[in-house]
């Protein structure tokens, strides 16, 4: 089963039809249907790592100042319980709990697979991202979680390799920075080069501005961590910058998909809202 990195953007994307969510939506169409889908999101960032594993996933609005339809919207999958006890026994000795009533199915998850799979009839868990745990741990973690794309499982990490809220430029929908498009650049460079070793992206000169929270970045370091398992090496899908300071690339692992090139015109932030607090 493929695996894949997507670029999700802002929220707003949910309900908007642009070149992203159009390959996103391709994404569904051309791909091999998966018997369920674990989603590393961006959104679920905390001191622990966790599954969710409710029969029912509710739909998590966690962001502010958007509009009251992207409050409304629902994404009803199902859940899978025992999918998540199978998964907590295949990566020990690494510790997974089981979240029966805590998380569920954040914008980060949502947003994306609204355009992949808008029927919401695949089972869909949540995999935390462990803010307490260095970076290569991320890469570790994934590595373990392989075996389950023999079993028919889509991994999807849910992020942006350049997000920078301070940055935005929100009315600006088709321009980035120069220092984002360089970083997202090495990004890619260094996924075709040797998906293991990219950390070394860490000492890139704009890593700072691209990254200055390790949240949005953390996914990528799943697709990365397949890709090493397999020793294999992920393709770009899409590539683009949007509002300046966030990069919509998306990755595929054995994806096979012939959409390597620009998207544009990604969802932006309602006028007057400050980037830096809608939890975008």
């Amino acid at each position: 089963m493929p695996a894949l990195f997507i670029g999700h953007g802002s929220p707003m994307n949910t309900l908007e039809k642009n070149g992203y969510t159009e390959a996103w939506e391709a994404f569904g169409r051309h791909l091999p249907r998966p018997s369920a889908l674990l989603v590393v999101s961006a959104h679920w960032y905390f001191g622990a790592t966790a599954i969710t594993a409710m029969r029912r996933p509710r739909t998590i609005h966690d962001f502010y100042g958007f509009p009251q339809a992207l409050f409304d919207f629902q994404y009803p999958a199902p859940g899978d319980s025992d999918l998540a006890g199978e998964i907590v026994e295949l990566v020990k000795p690494q510790w997974v709990g089981l979240d029966r009533d805590q998380w569920g199915i954040d914008h980060g998850t949502w947003s994306v697979l609204a355009h992949m799979y808008p029927s919401a009839d695949i089972p869909v868990l949540q995999l935390s991202i462990n803010a307490l745990k260095p970076l290569d741990y991320h890469l570790k973690l994934a590595a373990s979680l392989a075996p389950l794309r023999e079993q028919g499982v889509m991994i999807v990490a849910s992020g942006n390799v350049v997000h920078n809220l301070q940055a935005l430029q929100w009315h600006r929908s088709e321009f980035g920075y120069d220092w984002a498009a360089r970083f997202d650049e090495a990004a890619v460079e260094q996924l075709e080069k040797a998906p293991g070793e990219i950390l070394r992206v860490l000492e890139h000169p704009d890593y700072r501005l691209a990254v200055p929270t390790p949240d949005h970045f953390i996914p990528l370091l799943y697709l990365a961590g397949l890709a090493d398992a397999e020793g294999a090496k992920p393709e770009p899908l899409v590539r683009g910058l949007t509002v300046g300071s966030i990069s919509m690339a998306c990755f595929g692992l054995g994806a096979e998909l012939a959409l390597r090139g620009p998207a544009a015109c990604a969802a932006g932030l309602p006028e007057g809202v400050p980037p830096d607090q809608t939890n975008m």
